[in-house]
């Protein structure tokens, strides 16, 4: 009898407990479980996962077709045994199609279903023969194609146009790149001779993509002298970091109404080292994460239990960003099952706190202040339209356009040169910035600055 690869049983357990809405694939790809496995067992089922779930769409398009009755209910170990199975032949080359079908059947049967083995092996033997080319020319065609739900293909070839589209739906399919921010050459040198290889960053000086090497098994990442951050993640913080300074004037008190995980936190007080910063988070769980985290600027940072809604302070912050809770859509590459959680009528449920958050933040700050309002959103709801609600109900605030901010940024070496006429093009008509997947090697993010009037 087959054994089970602790990759494909690793990945199995993750996948099952996704599906029955039990936990995130993210947090359980840095639990105990994965991280007992071997670095190369560790890579599989990391890969396994975040596979099945960006193909999940496409792939029970497949398997449903092949089945005696298509379209019959499966239980949910058969259905995600038949996945893990159908990612592995369609989608990873390198796996033989003997241990992918082999081991999907004792998944089966190991997960209490034998008598449903012989059709888990008889329905991957037929997708193991068959090769499918999938048009993708229409936002339908696309939507199958590239595994995303079609209403969020049609939104986005309406939004963007249908290449955008495109462009958008194969950055969500692809492994993004696994960044990192440098704050020295110290560090980097200490890197390199850990064995880690990097690459300069597509847009900014601190940027570095991960070419080879485990960065988390090194003790300047165990010490917070380097972490992971997306590019346009890194990006949002470096211009609330800086915004004042580009309006010319120091910012002393900063907040970040919802800072974690932190790593934007971290910017505003590494650009700011004269100012004191408030991080406030609405979990206690990832407020005392982030305290644990940042214990080593606890001088520096002040951390507040807060609903983001629900501030009470008025007219005390020079600067406030607010990086608000969002659909992530711009982050489908890094998230994947968001596409499977997320509905349109999501979207104005989101929007409604967005906006709360968005008034609390123009309280809190005071006058000639600047509020930092972003998402990883592409959805104009969550967008552009809770910066329009709040300007329409603030006369004393207006929209501030992020092009000299980021012409600044360049001048000053925290944008690459030549970044800020390649983000040019990413300014919307109202001055924010839009970044979609695809366009750079980052997460899709949308910035807008707001300064409230003296």
């Amino acid at each position: 009898m087959p054994g089970v690869s602790a990759a494909r049983k690793a990945a199995f357990d993750i996948l099952l407990a996704v599906e029955r809405g039990q936990s995130h694939s993210d947090d359980l790809l840095r639990g105990k479980a994965v991280n007992a496995l071997s670095p190369a067992d560790r890579n599989l089922a990391t890969a396994l996962v975040l596979g099945v779930l960006r193909w999940q769409i496409r792939l029970d398009q497949q398997l449903h077709a092949l089945l005696a009755r298509p379209g019959a209910r499966l239980d949910p170990e058969i259905l995600i045994a038949l996945r893990l199975g159908a990612f592995q032949l369609q989608l990873l080359d390198r796996v033989p199609a003997h241990a992918a079908i082999d081991e999907s059947v004792e998944l089966a049967k190991r997960a209490g279903h034998s008598f449903a083995a012989r059709m888990v092996n008889a329905v991957l033997r037929k997708l193991g023969a068959m090769r499918f080319d999938v048009p993708e020319e229409t936002p339908v065609q696309l939507a199958l194609a590239c595994a995303h739900p079609a209403w969020m293909i049609e939104r986005w070839a309406g939004f963007y146009g249908i290449e955008a589209a495109r462009a958008i739906c194969r950055y969500g399919q692809s492994q993004p790149s696994s960044t990192v921010r440098v704050v020295s050459a110290a560090v980097e040198a200490e890197l390199a001779s850990a064995g880690i290889r990097l690459e300069r960053g597509e847009l900014l000086s601190a940027a570095r993509t991960v070419v080879s090497g485990d960065v988390a098994s090194t003790p300047a990442f165990r010490d917070g002298r380097v972490r992971f951050q997306d590019e346009g993640s890194q990006l949002i913080g470096e211009i609330a970091a800086c915004t004042l300074l580009n309006l010319g004037r120091p910012a002393t008190n900063i907040l970040d109404v919802c800072a974690a995980p932190g790593g934007k936190t971290l910017i505003l007080a590494e650009r700011n080292p004269e100012s004191h910063v408030v991080a406030c988070d609405a979990s206690p769980r990832r407020l005392a994460q982030l305290r644990e985290r940042f214990g080593a600027c606890k001088d520096r940072i002040e951390f507040r239990l807060a609903d983001a809604a629900a501030l009470e302070e008025n007219s005390a912050f020079d600067v406030v960003l607010a990086d608000v809770p969002c659909s992530g859509t711009g982050t489908l590459g890094r998230n994947p099952e968001i596409r499977h959680r997320l509905h349109p009528d999501d979207l104005p449920r989101q929007a409604e706190r967005q906006r709360a958050i968005l008034r609390a933040a123009l309280r809190a700050v005071r006058s000639g202040g600047a509020v930092f309002y972003s998402t990883c959103s592409l959805e104009p709801e969550e967008n552009i339209q809770v910066v329009s609600a709040a300007l329409a109900e603030n006369p004393n605030a207006r929209l501030i356009s992020l092009r000299s901010h980021i012409e600044a940024l360049e001048s000053r070496g925290i944008l690459t040169s030549g970044s800020a006429r390649r983000l040019s093009g990413c300014i919307t008509p109202a001055g924010a910035l839009g970044l979609l997947p695809g366009v750079f090697r980052a997460d899709g993010f949308f910035v807008a600055l707001i300064e409230k009037a003296e």
